[in-house]
């Protein structure tokens, strides 16, 4: 007779290898990353510690919904605990595929019901006025923010790839650029022929007026280094509070603007 020892796959090393692999083939971002590290952890120490419990195949439906109705006492809202059941569900899906568990905990497990809010955008007369209107700074910092807000508003992107954007992703013949967004997925974005010529001269001054320019990346500050997210923000932020009375004064807000 063959007796086999079966041994039990800890949490610890589950969730490493879940979260190598939001790393390396999903190219997740570090922090979507670190939040699902810190909700896997939180459940799986609750399951130990209230139920004794450290198997990844002994985890039950009872027990995510026990952990769900602490979280719920604890005052977080419905849209983080959707987040929470959303992590659970990614990592039981991948270790359903890897395997190690048969049937996942999750088939039985509802997310509550979030109210959605319309995203908050600026009115296209307020974006007239800042652009037809309001004064720019006549120097290089005043350049760079008009061109900030133009890029902003006209193509859509995120703080994030305009902060990374380089000479080398403006094309000129095609009036388009290449942004690498989140996962280093790359989309191609049109751009208006004003805007390219914008882009042209922005990049022409820059050679011009900008000594010592990091010249691989389109935009640069006025000592010729880029762009940082809290610079960006508080353009955003300085010239939208001059046409529009809207809470939010942000790069997303000129994201859901476009």
């Amino acid at each position: 007779m063959v007796i086999s020892f079966f041994m039990p796959l800890s949490p610890q090393k589950a969730i490493q290898s879940f979260l190598d692999f939001l790393k390396y083939q999903k190219r997740y971002s570090r922090h979507t990353i670190i939040s699902y590290e810190t909700d896997l952890v939180a459940f799986f120490d609750y399951m130990e510690k209230q139920y004794q419990e450290s198997a990844i195949e002994n985890t039950r439906p009872a027990y995510i919904r026990s952990w769900l109705a602490e979280v719920k006492e604890a005052g977080m809202s419905s849209k983080t605990i959707n987040r929470k059941i959303s992590s659970l569900r990614s990592f039981f899906k991948n270790q359903l595929k890897e395997g190690n568990i048969e049937v996942s905990p999750m088939a039985t497990i509802t997310a509550p019901r979030v109210n959605k809010r319309l995203p908050q955008f600026v009115e296209k007369k307020d974006i007239s006025t800042l652009f037809d209107h309001v004064e720019f700074p006549d120097d290089w910092t005043g350049y760079t923010e008009r061109i900030i807000m133009q890029i902003l508003y006209n193509t859509g992107i995120r703080q994030a790839e305009l902060i990374n954007l380089k000479e080398s992703q403006v094309d000129v013949s095609n009036c388009s650029l290449k942004v690498l967004g989140k996962g280093s997925k790359e989309r191609i974005i049109p751009v208006s022929a004003q805007l390219m010529n914008m882009l042209k001269g922005y990049i022409q001054k820059k050679q011009n007026m900008i000594e010592h320019a990091d010249s691989v990346y389109l935009l640069v500050k006025e000592n010729g280094k880029k762009l940082y997210p809290k610079y960006v923000y508080n353009v955003v932020k300085k010239y939208l509070a001059l046409v529009t009375t809207i809470d939010k004064k942000s790069p997303h807000v000129l994201r859901h603007t476009f």
